[in-house]
This record gives C-alpha cells, structure tokens and sequence, in this order.
C-alpha cells in the first residue's frame, strides 16, 4: 500500500512540525519532501512528481492571515492543477479553510493534528485526484442532476437538456 503513496511535499516554517509529521507519515508515503520556507516551493514542484501538498496557511511571523497559504496555494493550482493541496492552520479558522477550499484546495487540517485523521484526509486527497470520471458518467451525473432539479417533470427536464424526452429517458436508463 505505501508504494501507492509515492511522494508528499510538506511546506511549513516550523521545523519541530516538520519533524513530527515525517515521522507520522513515514509508513505511508515512500518519499517525504519537506521545505521549512516557500523560497524553493515552484521549483521542488516541478523537479518532483508530487502525489499531494500539505501546505502551512502561515509562514510570516506574527501574521497569522492565512494570506500566505491562499497565496501559494493560488499559484500551485495555477501551476500544477491535478495536484491535490491540503491546507493546514494552527488557528481553527473555519472561513479560512473555507476561502482555501474555494481557492482549490483538497481539504484541511488543523494543529494540532489528530495522526489517523491526517493519514485518511491526505489519503483521501490522493485518492480523489487519481478518480477519472467518464464524459458518460458525468453527463449521467448532470442528466440526473437536471431531472431532480425539475422535481422528475420529464417534459421540463428534457427541455432544460435541449433533448427530447426519449432521449432524456435513454439516457437515464444509461
């Protein structure tokens, strides 16, 4: 199983958390990347191939914005979309990890951490990057969507989809 966890890139400015966490994740991920700055982030990213980033949300000290970490995160997105990023914040601050999540990111964690949680959301984030959906599943997916919208109207449904409702029910049928 480790061997399906390939690398993780672990970017925060304490060296103590760094610590902990390779030692936490050692039995899952066979490569552990750790930068204690984002100085050399763009580079390590397109020097390694990264199965997930766990990212500090702070990294000056005394502001505890987060400002830094939607920034990086932004810019990784940018850079490496199918890269899955999972924040991290000291400060259980909900509406920053909810403008990190809007911003791209996987999911969060906050510090301190609970280890079995950490290991199943980055797992969990991996996971979910490597999941290709078919265009048939995702137009079955939107299909359904459409007809639970219009409250099973088929007639409504079919129009919204600009099929007819033959269509419509061949589809559904998939």
């Amino acid at each position: 199983m480790s061997n399906y966890y390939n690398t993780i890139l672990i970017v925060d400015d304490n060296p103590a958390i760094l610590t902990a966490l390779k030692i936490c994740l050692a039995g899952v991920f066979t490569r552990i990347v750790t930068l204690s700055s984002t100085d050399r982030l763009v580079a390590t990213m397109s020097e390694e191939k990264v199965d997930v980033v766990l990212l500090d949300m702070n990294f000056s000290l005394g502001v505890n914005t987060g400002q830094d970490g939607l920034f990086w995160l932004r810019t990784l997105k940018k850079l490496h979309p199918d890269t899955p990023v999972v924040l991290m914040t000291a400060y259980a601050d909900v509406q920053l990890a909810v403008k990190g999540l809007k911003n791209g990111a996987a999911d969060f964690v906050t510090k301190p951490w609970d280890n079995d949680e950490l290991v199943r959301t980055l797992r969990d984030a991996v996971e979910k990057s490597r999941e290709v959906v078919t265009l048939d599943e995702l137009e079955q997916q939107h299909v359904h969507r459409v007809v639970d919208q219009c409250h099973g109207n088929m007639s409504k449904a079919a129009e919204l989809l600009g099929i007819t409702r033959q269509t419509l029910y061949r589809k559904l049928k998939g």
